[in-house]
């Protein structure tokens, strides 16, 4: 098993997609929740799983929690009420939750509904009028950088895990505030998913790197795309580097099936 450029094998998506149709519903649509840190492939087998489903014959529908961040004018209110850090999309608290429930729940009722998208070169959430509709899904792939994912405790919250939280976040405003959000609105999002895949990489350190190489693939797709550099790269995962830590040590124990990742992406077991 291996994940190259375009994405994993064939062998084991198929076993993926196995997993996430046993024991479906006799009604309604199943959610599959994959959680995985930046870089780890998570969006890349999400996509292959929707190609391999419809070649199956199977209607699947696919959401991101990075479709569900705040427009970019909430999460500024949020820097500017609360703390700067909140103008950055995707820690805890910069989603709208409730959004994500809404449509989770229509997916699984069998109703249609319409999916949201954020368009991350703007910073905003797409229009409404924009949004995909889908309807009568079979499946639900629902993917994200830290689904199922608990709260940490106040007492791990006092030190700074990081130089951005150290200089930027010195009093632990930002991050304790991250973390109540985390304990009061997404437990309730995490109990949509019916059974969660972990794709576990071999440690934090490597997220940056993975986030990097992302960045150079997407540059060399769009060249006039407005990227980041390494050092902005570096900054950027510092965001994540907490909760991704506590995702590390939580969720092999609560996810239904954890795969672990070599550095290179490839996984070791199914």
């Amino acid at each position: 098993m291996h994940m190259p450029v375009d994405g994993f094998d064939h062998g084991f998506v198929s076993t993926i997609l196995d997993d996430a149709l046993d024991a479906a519903p006799a009604r309604g649509a199943r959610v599959y929740g994959i959680s995985g840190l930046q870089g780890s492939g998570k969006s890349t087998l999400a996509a292959q799983l929707v190609a391999e489903a419809a070649r199956r014959g199977i209607h699947c529908a696919l959401l991101s929690i990075d479709d569900v961040y705040l427009p970019r004018a909430a999460r500024l209110r949020l820097a500017h009420e609360v703390h700067p850090l909140l103008a950055t999309r995707g820690p805890p608290g910069t989603h709208e939750v409730a959004l994500a429930i809404e449509v989770l729940d229509a997916l699984r009722d069998g109703r249609g509904t319409a999916l949201p998208r954020f368009d991350k070169l703007a910073d905003d959430r797409l229009p409404h009028a924009d949004w995909a509709r889908v309807d009568g899904v079979d499946l639900v792939l629902f993917e994200g950088w830290f689904l199922g994912t608990p709260a940490e405790s106040d007492v791990a919250l006092a030190a700074p895990v990081n130089e951005l939280e150290h200089r930027e976040d010195p009093d632990g405003h930002w991050r304790r505030w991250c973390n109540a959000a985390m304990a009061r609105d997404y437990p309730a999002l995490w109990q949509r998913i019916d059974r969660l895949l972990f794709l576990q990489p071999p440690g934090f350190d490597i997220v940056p790197e993975w986030r990097w190489q992302q960045e150079q693939a997407l540059a060399k797709v769009d060249p006039q795309r407005r990227g980041m550099d390494r050092a902005a790269v570096e900054r950027f995962t510092q965001h994540f580097e907490r909760v991704s830590r506590q995702a590390l040590r939580s969720l092999p124990a609560i996810a239904d099936v954890t795969v672990a990742l070599d550095a290179r992406r490839r996984p070791l077991r199914a």
